[in-house]
């Protein structure tokens, strides 16, 4: 299946922290082909392994997230529907935004806005709380009551779509479109000889706490471990130090939550086999990934980090390059031969 298919696939699916049941399913199902065994824990993390049949064999795990940021409802007034956030969603992003709710069937909403013409200058000028935020869904309080009930999530009413040079736009790339990376990873290793247990997993929970991964790295204790996630591509208005070029190739991390020995060998093997990359500086005690909890898994995983470059995180514009994907999913299947 190729890369960008998996990719719109699983953008188009619901799947805010702590609600990631339908992506975790059919993210087993995508892992199933490439892999010995495929399971979900009771976290809902998708955890396969690759067994190379070698006695006593070093573990090898490469790590994405499969869950969202959202929304959960908590209240109804006069038909309008009150919501909080479900991991970083910024205020700025809502007015006039259309929502999925995930009911059964699923209800269309959208987040109602005060035109200008009735905004003071002031308030024109500033944000709109959440609290203050009210979800239209076209019902009466009665109907609204029975169709939402307290607690149902709700997610960006957008998938994604290929567009411009080699591009995918689209909510959740962040981080639906590493997990593609880990799928395509395990399809270049289908029929490869290795000297390690392959251990993917796609884990929950990472946009309110990095919860999933602390729990499946303590399960699976691997002795290496590479988390993929993204990084901040550059844009016009960017500040560029912090930033990485879209289309520059996988950004390789470097820092304290890092095994430098690892990243050593990571970016040997993207020399020697000519692949595409760039170096990512991560100077904090944590990185913001699933690196800050693996690393420091029971006593102590060698870890890394590798990121693709993307514009405008945690909108529901997301973008990112296929070339970065594919580079990155090379990285990864070579560095598993290499082990």
């Amino acid at each position: 299946m190729e890369t960008a298919k998996i990719i719109t696939e699983l953008c188009s699916m619901a799947g805010p922290s702590g609600f990631e049941d339908s992506v975790a399913l059919r993210a087993k199902e995508m892992l199933e082909e490439y892999m010995d065994e495929v399971s979900i824990d009771v976290m809902g993390n998708v955890i396969g392994v690759k067994k190379c049949g070698k006695e006593n064999a070093p573990k090898l795990m490469f790590d994405a997230h499969i869950d969202e940021i959202g929304f959960i409802v908590t209240g109804i007034e006069e038909g309008f529907l009150k919501i909080a956030t479900i991991g970083g969603v910024d205020p700025r992003m809502m007015p006039a935004c259309e929502i999925m709710l995930m009911t059964e069937p699923p209800i269309y909403g959208i987040v109602g806005t005060m035109p200008p013409h009735v905004l003071t200058p002031k308030e024109q000028e500033e944000a709109v709380k959440i609290e203050d935020m009210y979800v239209d869904i076209g019902l009466s309080q009665e109907e609204a009551e029975k169709a939402v009930p307290l607690g149902t999530p709700g997610v960006y009413k957008t998938g994604a779509v290929e567009f411009g040079e080699n591009l995918i736009c689209g909510k959740t790339l962040d981080d639906r479109a590493c997990f593609a990376c880990l799928v395509r990873a395990a399809e270049l290793l289908k029929d490869a000889e290795l000297n390690v247990d392959l251990y993917i997993m796609g884990s929950t929970q990472e946009e309110v706490g990095l919860r999933g991964a602390t729990t499946g790295a303590f399960s699976v204790y691997p002795d290496y471990a590479i988390a993929v996630d993204v990084c901040h591509a550059k844009t016009p208005d960017c500040k560029t130090w912090h930033t990485m070029d879209i289309g520059g190739g996988a950004a390789i991390a470097i820092g304290p939550n890092m095994n430098r020995a690892f990243v050593k060998k990571i970016t040997g093997v993207a020399d020697e086999k000519g692949l595409k990359y760039q170096m990512e500086v991560a100077p904090g005690g944590q990185s913001g990934t699933n690196t800050t909890v693996i690393q420091t898994t029971r006593e102590g995983v060698c870890t890394a980090l590798l990121s693709l470059p993307l514009k405008y995180m945690h909108t529901p514009v997301e973008v990112i390059s296929l070339e970065d994907a594919e580079a990155t999913a090379q990285i990864l299947a070579e560095v598993a031969k290499s082990m």
